[in-house]
């Protein structure tokens, strides 16, 4: 302390002051460390009473001089009522402190008593702990509160001429869009549009060379409506598919942000040849697309713009309790999907294996009537004998966690027991391949759990839902070795089938792009369950080749085999040495999802695998 305040008074370019008090054995340690702008100087006191009580003494005269000198609102100080437990953190706005330029950064304290870890913060209402004081920076990145969109959905039969609010916006085919001679509409409800709007809306679309393709689309603000705007958006040459109809969602929902509309509906141009039953699925898709559209994960960001849209009505595709429910469903699943696009957002200094098994844990509690949660430490694991899992855990300071969510529903019997497992590398650095050079995204390798945040966020929807008669296990694991302990403990739950997902290899990235996942399984069956469900989420799947021959390549001189094999065929020979893991009996599908985990346009996840996952878990819950 005689050199800490010499040293304060005579260097008024101090930077930064940090002081740490904690536990070593039943004494204790103090350690303050002070960065200028020229030089650092540490000093330490190790193991005596007088270094407790001057640490405690030195910490109360620092947060009494402190609290009296700042006023700043984003300051926090909590003071308990022992000098030696105190906690201060994120002071702001401390010019006024005693010296001139000194900045207050962080002091953080502990009893010799006290069993808590050196680092705690909280985030929401739950606390977070750092486990080891070498890794002191952990955890000062913490998200801001992002609410998901809540919109009131509404199904009408009216006429969408008479519909009143702020944006009417309609869906249109290139085939719509065909004028007659006069370059007037072919179509029905454009033609009596144009006509409310004395041509004009015609006049517009020519104009602005509006053909109804994919991707285009024209908001204009004309007299002559009952809505102050009409937006014609293009869904291309044909409008059958759940992937056009959600994109359809996404460009309402900018249109509906960058007019800042409160109240919305929308339509399609053609809706005579829709079946009851598309009709149903095409206001899924389209409520889904608006939903995940209107979204944006600012939790890291200063500052964010919220929607304003509040209210959409979907006018000419039915009404009544069938179609009001599927569109409760498919702000279930969207919600899950933003769930999961924000696990994978999130960086790996925030997202730990610890925090991934704490959010698990609260779908668990949240959907206690269906779920339960088992969340095994290291030791636990050491126990089931999962050695490929615990290698792979040991390069990395933060503890390992294996999470078992298993879902059973509330009420009758158990037909078809599944299960879900997801790889859950928080940051995948390459090992001792370290990721290095052209192509190698290590700076967006916080996307390698997210096959587990596909998992985590269809257990999230399945508890909304709560189809009957399957149970679901669903689990985390990190990298391929550490899948083959999670599909090994998958076969021995008992399970009839298994998918699992993983961002596993760049091979399948190299051949399939960005956008479409690649699909592993000897079982013809499973994969048309897979393409079904897939067909009815609108993402992208294709079956890739499970060549035996390739195993070759697989095979080891000192053991019974390698984990990796050489660049050529890398997806598939991944795809193998996961299969050896495989209970004979247990259908088994392996994703491949490497590409279409992360939106390279929009930088940010993409929440993929999730519809897919609960599409499928529904159709076994069926049959």
């Amino acid at each position: 302390a005689q050199l800490v305040g010499p040293f304060l008074t005579h260097s008024s370019r101090a930077a930064a002051v940090s002081f740490y008090l904690y536990p070593i054995g039943q004494t204790a340690r103090v350690e303050s460390l002070l960065i200028t702008a020229r030089w650092g100087f540490t000093i330490k006191s190790i193991g005596s009473p007088a270094a407790e009580k001057m640490a405690g003494s030195l910490l109360h005269s620092f947060a009494t001089s402190f609290s009296s000198c700042s006023s700043s609102s984003s300051s926090r100080l909590l003071l308990s009522h022992s000098p030696p437990s105190l906690f201060f953190t994120r002071f702001r706005g401390a010019a006024a402190f005693a010296v001139p330029g000194v900045r207050f950064s962080r002091v953080l304290a502990s009893s010799s008593s006290s069993s808590r870890s050196p680092l705690c913060y909280r985030r929401g209402q739950r606390s977070h702990m750092a486990h080891s004081i070498a890794r002191a920076t952990l955890g000062l990145t913490q998200p801001n509160a992002v609410d998901v969109p809540k919109i009131a959905f509404a199904a009408k039969e009216i006429d969408a001429v008479e519909w009143k609010g702020d944006l009417l916006a309609v869906g249109v085919t290139e085939k719509d869009m065909a004028k007659d001679e006069s370059s007037k509409f072919d179509n029905s409800l454009l033609k009596k549009l144009d006509s409310q709007l004395g041509g004009l809306l015609s006049e517009a679309s020519s104009e602005e060379d509006f053909t109804g393709k994919a991707g285009q689309s024209m908001v204009l603000r004309l007299p002559g409506m009952s809505s102050k705007r009409i937006g014609l958006i293009g869904l291309g040459q044909s409008s059958s598919t759940t992937f056009a109809f959600r994109g359809f969602g996404e460009a309402f929902a900018a249109a509906a942000k960058s007019t800042q509309a409160n109240s919305a509906a929308v339509t399609l141009a053609t809706t005579s040849s829709i079946s009851n039953d598309s009709k149903l699925s095409t206001a899924s898709a389209i409520a889904s697309g608006t939903l995940l559209g209107l979204y944006e994960d600012t939790r890291y960001k200063s500052e964010g713009k919220k929607p304003v849209l509040k209210s959409v009505d979907f006018v000419g595709l039915g009404s009544g309790a069938e179609i009001e429910k599927k569109l409760k469903y498919a702000e279930d699943v969207s919600t899950a999907v933003i769930f999961g696009k924000e696990l994978v957002n999130s960086p790996a200094n925030v997202l730990t294996p610890v925090v991934l098994a704490e959010e698990a844990s609260k779908i668990a509690s949240t959907y206690s009537d269906v779920f339960t949660a088992t969340i095994l430490d290291a030791e636990k694991c050491e126990e089931l004998k999962m050695g490929s899992y615990l290698g792979v855990a040991a390069a990395s300071a933060n503890p390992p966690r294996f999470i078992h969510l298993c879902y059973k529903p509330s009420s009758g019997p158990v037909k078809t027991k599944l299960a879900l497992v997801g790889k859950g590398l928080t940051f995948d650095s390459g090992g001792y391949n370290i990721k290095t050079g052209a192509g190698c995204s290590i700076e967006l390798m916080k996307f390698d759990m997210g096959g587990s945040a596909a998992v985590l966020g269809a257990a999230k929807a399945i508890g909304q839902v709560k189809p009957p008669g399957v149970e679901v296990n669903n689990t985390d694991a990190e990298g391929r070795l550490t899948l083959a302990d999670a599909l090994v403990y998958a076969c021995n739950q008992g399970v009839d089938k298994i998918i699992d997902l993983a961002t596993l290899t760049g091979a399948c990235v190299v051949a399939l792009g960005p956008s479409i996942a690649g699909v592993f399984t000897p079982s013809d069956d499973l994969a048309k369950e897979v393409s079904t469900a897939a067909e009815a989420s609108g993402e992208k799947f294709w079956r890739m080749p499970l060549e035996e021959s390739y195993w070759e390549s697989m095979k080891s001189g000192v053991a019974d085999m390698v984990n990796t094999g050489g660049r050529q065929g890398g997806s598939i020979t991944a795809a193998l040495f996961l299969k050896q893991f495989v209970d004979e009996k247990v259908q088994w599908m392996h994703i491949d999802m490497a590409g279409p985990v992360w939106n390279d346009k929009k930088r940010a996840a993409t929440g993929f695998g999730i519809g897919t996952l609960v599409e499928w878990v529904l159709l076994n819950s069926s049959s």
